[in-house]
């Protein structure tokens, strides 16, 4: 099937628009646009995360590249066999275009509830509710998703939202795992022609082992969580471990 993501010049969310709008004038060398996904459609592992960091994903066009989440991040992703390569973490006001280093993610996938940087790092309602159609038809493209991790509340009801769920559906706890079954394959986006991606084969009913898709819980590794002590590198790197167990 086809899908899409949202075009550069994403209408959908008028104050994420102004905010984006802001930011070309304010940040001309940045990425400024909903920043795609990274790594492979046929992943059986994909991450959740909030939205864009204003210096972070939103300069360099790649989710968790350039920010402090970023460096909690792919250190246990790297060290848990889900990514090849060295990850760099580029700062400042002087990023520009999408940045590369040799990072290759493995079985991995890494995506956002919302795609566009919002002000203060805190999307509204509408705002997740208005994306999530993106995050719902980028996972029925997913043929051998298994395991959904969620980083944080936020993205952890819009996993559910995506599966057509209420947030009463599964509580967020930390190192939690949720039992879902796969949403139904969605049609393309009349607003998204960035990334178009054709899968070969539809997606199951559910994996293998006949459980469905499950959605596993983590404190997002947010800068702010780390600091107060929330959550910690070895905390991180043993939600990882256990996403290894349950594939």
């Amino acid at each position: 099937m086809n899908f899409s993501l949202p075009r550069p010049d994403c209408p959908l969310c008028p104050r994420l628009c102004v905010f984006r709008e802001q930011n070309q004038q304010d940040y001309p060398t940045f990425f400024n646009a909903p920043v795609p996904s990274f790594g492979d459609i046929n992943a059986e592992f994909l991450v959740v995360g909030l939205a864009p960091g204003l210096q972070g994903a939103n300069a360099t066009g790649r989710p968790f590249t350039g920010d402090y989440a970023g460096d909690i991040l792919y250190a246990s992703l790297l060290k848990n066999d889900f990514a090849t390569g060295s990850y760099t973490s580029p700062r400042g006001a002087a990023i520009s275009g999408v940045y590369k280093d040799n990072l290759t993610l493995k079985n991995c996938r890494i995506t956002n509830a919302v795609r566009c940087v919002p002000p203060e790092n805190k999307p509204e309602p509408s705002e997740i509710k208005q994306c999530n159609n993106f995050l719902k038809n980028e996972i029925a493209a997913m043929p051998r998703l298994k395991i959904i991790l969620s980083l944080g509340l936020v993205s952890h009801n819009a996993a559910l939202m995506a599966f057509g769920l209420k947030a009463s559906y599964a509580k967020f706890a930390h190192g939690a795992v949720h039992s879902l079954v796969p949403p139904p394959a969605g049609g393309r986006l009349g607003g998204g022609h960035v990334e178009t991606l054709t899968v070969q084969r539809p997606l199951p009913n559910s994996p293998p082992n006949g459980e469905g898709i499950r959605l596993l819980n983590s404190y997002h590794c947010s800068r702010y969580n780390i600091n107060t002590g929330r959550l910690t590198q070895a905390m991180f790197d043993e939600v990882i471990k256990q996403v290894r167990d349950l594939i």
